[in-house]
């Protein structure tokens, strides 16, 4: 991928992690908010929003990480096992895990007396399935094989990208955290074909005009 296309998947993806927390942000924390909006208290509002804009971006900068993270260790698992097929097997297990580690030991860890499994069950369902959503439209652009390496980032990923707030355990922050991190991720594992197409036919057209070049000044010697 040529640097321009870099920098616009960068500022592209750091603007989308910033609205949708800013957007969320409220409605997620809609108690703590709701009397600026009832009272038409302008200045709080914008202050809040531009506040919840500014941690969208480190959420965007945090999820781009581990995005290009991984793609430098899916190059480094086909290179290991020299097979994308048990590569993916090994993805595959290792998403199991991830998602059974996130439901049991968060509920062992922070779970109330008598409090239900459920809710935390629900956390993770919700994970699976938009990595599930997000893995088949990848399918979709190409091979059928990017559907478990495009689940393995969606879940795995995800949800070590959202430690921070997982250890801390709070809800608001739980809530506020992940679905910026999923929609960035999501983004950036659609979008990416598409950069690199627009990468490839600019580098093609600056060979033909390079190559048109060095007749002219070949011309120009005679």
């Amino acid at each position: 991928m040529t640097s321009r296309n870099w920098v616009r998947l960068f500022f592209t993806t750091l603007l989308i992690g910033g609205i949708t927390t800013g957007v969320l942000g409220f409605i997620i924390r809609w108690g703590e908010f709701q009397s600026y909006f009832l009272d038409f208290k302008i200045g709080p509002i914008l202050s809040t929003f531009i506040w919840l804009i500014g941690v969208g971006l480190i959420f965007s900068v945090i999820s781009q990480v581990g995005y290009f993270a991984y793609l430098t260790i899916h190059q480094f698992g086909l290179g290991i096992f020299r097979s994308t097929r048990l590569w993916n097997g090994v993805q595959l297990v290792l998403t199991i895990f991830a998602l059974f580690d996130l439901t049991y030991f968060r509920f062992e860890k922070f779970a109330k007396p008598n409090e239900s499994l459920t809710p935390y069950i629900a956390l993770a369902i919700f994970i699976l399935i938009a990595g599930l959503i997000v893995a088949y439209f990848k399918s979709r652009q190409g091979k059928k094989s990017t559907f478990i390496p495009a689940l393995f980032f969606m879940v795995v990923v995800t949800i070590l990208e959202w430690i921070p707030v997982l250890r801390v355990n709070e809800k608001s922050w739980v809530y506020l955290m992940l679905f910026p991190l999923v929609i960035c991720n999501a983004y950036q594992i659609l979008i990416l074909p598409k950069y690199l197409k627009r990468s490839e036919e600019e580098r093609a057209k600056l060979q033909a005009k390079k190559g048109n070049q060095v007749p002219t000044i070949n011309k120009k010697k005679k």
